[in-house]
């Protein structure tokens, strides 16, 4: 069924060969599922605990605002270079980035990194998980609209691993030398 899934329709990409229709998608989509976590996360840059107790020792604010704020963007910028694995800016460099813009993308050093950060994300998720279902330390809310809230944006963040795994996959046979 995964070759199936993996053959499915290509869709109309800028890439030497056609990327299937369900990596094109979950690549786009990636951004806008991580989008809830860290709009949920920017209220504890200022030291808004939304609902949680129990809470850790409070940071001063110039240290919380950036590390806040930086986290959600990073975790935005990682999502868009996601979007990479399915279009033709992940094989050929761009043309306007100094020294290396056109030169080809050798395809391990796209996907060697995704496979690294999608265990690793993967391995975050279960963490999340085992968290979730109080197996790892479970945090405690005010009452059950703030953690089912939590719950909401905080969840989609399980797919992300996942996600970059079978993008990565789906470039690698993409871009794989053709079998003689």
């Amino acid at each position: 069924m995964a070759i199936k899934l993996l053959h499915a329709a290509p869709a109309t990409s800028d890439t030497e060969q056609p990327v299937p229709r369900w990596a094109l998608r979950a690549a786009y989509a990636l951004p806008w599922l991580l989008l809830p976590s860290c709009l949920w996360r920017l209220p504890f840059a200022f030291h808004f605990e939304m609902g949680q107790l129990d809470t850790a020792p409070v940071s001063p604010l110039w240290i919380t605002i950036p590390y806040v704020f930086g986290l959600s963007v990073l975790t935005e910028l990682a999502a868009l270079l996601s979007i990479g694995l399915v279009r033709g800016w992940g094989e050929v460099v761009p043309g306007w980035i100094p020294v290396i813009g056109g030169r080809r993308v050798p395809p391990m050093v796209a996907v060697v990194p995704a496979v690294v950060g999608g265990l690793l994300l993967t391995a975050v998720s279960v963490w999340m998980a085992l968290t979730w279902i109080g197996v790892s330390g479970r945090m405690a809310y005010e009452n059950g609209w703030w953690q089912a809230l939590a719950m909401v944006c905080i969840t989609p963040l399980a797919l992300w691993g996942p996600i970059v795994l079978a993008l990565a996959y789906a470039y690698h046979v993409r871009r794989r030398p053709a079998r003689g």
